[in-house]
């Protein structure tokens, strides 16, 4: 294969030009690079920079206790992720002052909306904002409910380089990522296209988000930059739903802006409501269910029918079928990240990790597509397995066309992972170690031999 100005220019039998570099990939696969379809990039880099506080690394109070104390006491915040209840309850302010360091510190619940605060990081926020703490903020508990853009800009937090969180993404054969953090708007389109000009940022990214208008993206002046225009992201919460007819017009406004939608759905209801407001709409070529947690079976040809994409992810399976199977009702777990009933359905799937809310290497997710096992190896649902080339499927769309996946030919664009061995050994251990290589766009981004 011969690689030019971006795209693969021909297959075959070929001569190497003089001074043409040369990989020789000793009869490995080469696949098609990986997409991650729903990440968050900014608070991955922001969790590699964090200590972990909950399952599978912390299990129990003792081991939280134990990693809170086992970082050096001084000034700074201590900034932990990934907290579920099953560790040690309920967590709160008091338990916080009672069991970590002298220090600020905030806690994340491993669901992205919840904020567990000592002592001194109410104090310390307290002093900042002259004690006009937002409606989300409860000071007695130490709860901070969905106010992250309130926290960003009381701690003078700067958005982290993405250097190191691109090149683990390369290092699993991973050349785009769609991100689809809720609040994403024209700043933080900024901020992704300055890594990219730099340099750090090496994937192809499509950013969903705010209803921000296409026209206003600061991308016409940067051939650099790789960014484009995602869904508008509809951030769905069981407990809050919005009125019916306030969701509809939610919609309706972004078919306007020929913008698709990209609605959170992690409960039964959460999917019934979005379905019945886009029976309602209509719907727009890319419409996506984000997560599809729980599908009952009687709602899978209506979601045919509609023509919405799913974007599942299996790492959950592994990551936290343990705890599901404790607390999931036995009814729903058959429902519970369906995979091989959407295919069976003609409802086009794709994958995404949701880190840092779960783990950004693609190949776990792949694999627990495939075995459906947990981190303790208990099987959840064995009836929605994937073959191995559905698994890795679910990551090989474009971003902007996910579960449709792309193929190698001549002429398409250059974006390729590049395995250690034939896919047929492979396909028995799906591990992001058999990566090698990745190109994006022509650009070798990522390469384990060198």
């Amino acid at each position: 294969m011969r690689i030019r100005e971006g795209r693969i220019e021909n297959i075959g039998t070929l001569r190497a030009e003089s001074g043409e570099p040369l990989i020789d990939a000793n009869g490995s696969a080469l696949l098609p690079s990986l997409a991650d379809h729903h990440i968050h990039l900014f608070a991955l880099a922001a969790r590699m920079a964090s200590i972990n506080c909950g399952p599978p690394e912390i299990n129990n109070q003792p081991e939280l206790i134990e990693a809170l104390n086992a970082e050096s006491p001084q000034a700074g915040w201590l900034r932990g992720v990934g907290y579920h209840e099953s560790v040690a309850g309920l967590i709160d302010r008091r338990w916080l002052d009672s069991y970590g360091p002298e220090r600020p510190i905030r806690i994340q619940h491993r669901g992205g909306r919840l904020w567990v605060l000592n002592t001194r990081g109410i104090d310390y926020l307290g002093q900042h904002c002259d004690g006009n703490f937002p409606v989300g903020m409860n000071e007695d508990s130490g709860h901070l409910f969905d106010e992250d853009a309130w926290l960003r800009t009381v701690t003078g937090k700067r958005p982290p380089d993405l250097s190191n969180v691109s090149q683990r993404l390369a290092s699993y054969g991973v050349s785009a990522v769609t991100d689809m953090t809720p609040q994403n708007d024209i700043r933080v389109a900024e901020l992704l296209i300055q890594q990219q000009i730099e340099g750090g940022l090496r994937q192809d990214v499509l950013m969903a988000g705010t209803l921000y208008p296409e026209s206003a993206l600061p991308i016409s002046d940067k051939p650099s930059s790789s960014l484009r225009v995602g869904p508008f992201k509809i951030h769905l919460h069981e407990a809050r739903l919005p009125e019916f007819d306030v969701l509809c017009d939610m919609i309706h406004k972004s078919h306007l802006a020929q913008r698709p939608i990209a609605v959170h759905c992690v409960t039964e209801i959460e999917l019934v409501f979005t379905l019945a407001a886009l029976q309602e709409t209509g719907t727009l070529a890319g419409d996506r269910i984000e997560h599809a947690s729980v599908t009952p079976p009687q709602l899978l040809q209506q979601m045919k029918a509609l023509g919405v994409l799913v974007v599942t992810q299996p790492n959950f399976i592994l990551e936290r079928g343990d705890q599901y199977l404790e607390d999931v009702d036995a009814r729903d777990l058959s429902s519970l990240y369906r995979c091989e009933s959407f295919f069976k359905s003609g409802i086009r799937l794709a994958g995404g990790t949701d880190a840092p809310f779960g783990q950004p290497d693609p190949w776990l997710a792949i694999s627990a597509a495939v075995n459906r096992k947990t981190f303790k190896g208990q099987i959840v649902n064995s009836a929605e397995a994937l073959s191995p080339e559905q698994a890795v499927e679910l990551f090989m769309g474009d971003i902007e066309s996910p579960g449709e996946p792309r193929v190698i030919a001549v002429g398409e664009p250059a974006d390729l992972c590049l395995l250690d061995c034939r896919w047929g050994t492979a396909r028995t251990a799906l591990t992001s170690n058999r990566v090698r290589a990745t190109w994006c766009g022509g650009k070798l981004i990522y390469n384990r031999v060198d």
